[in-house]
């Protein structure tokens, strides 16, 4: 497994909408794209206009042939309201999480 950590940006007046465009946008990848397990969201307590998603992937491979054919296209709306800061790709060594 592997959890990809996407650093976002967004302005207050965006806030919302960003929210909700990701909540349709990961869970139609997670039903439409192999390997894609998901993801959840966090928002800085200390700087709301700083977001992070964490995607869970079975495999590296899984996620690079995901963005090689285009299917990352259904991320372009979270673009248009928020700036993608960085993006991290992280093994997963264990997850005690319930």
């Amino acid at each position: 497994m592997i959890r990809i950590i996407y650093s976002w940006k967004v302005a207050p007046e965006h806030a919302e909408r960003f929210i909700e465009t990701w909540k349709n946008t990961t869970n139609r990848i997670h039903q439409e794209v192999k390997g894609a397990r998901g993801s959840f969201m966090l928002r800085s307590a200390e700087d709301t206009t700083l977001i992070k998603t964490i995607a869970r992937w079975d495999a590296l491979e899984d996620w690079k042939k995901f963005w090689q054919q285009d299917k990352h296209s259904q991320m372009e709306s979270m673009h248009d309201l928020g700036e993608r800061i960085s993006v991290e790709v992280f093994e997963e060594i264990d997850d005690f999480t319930k």
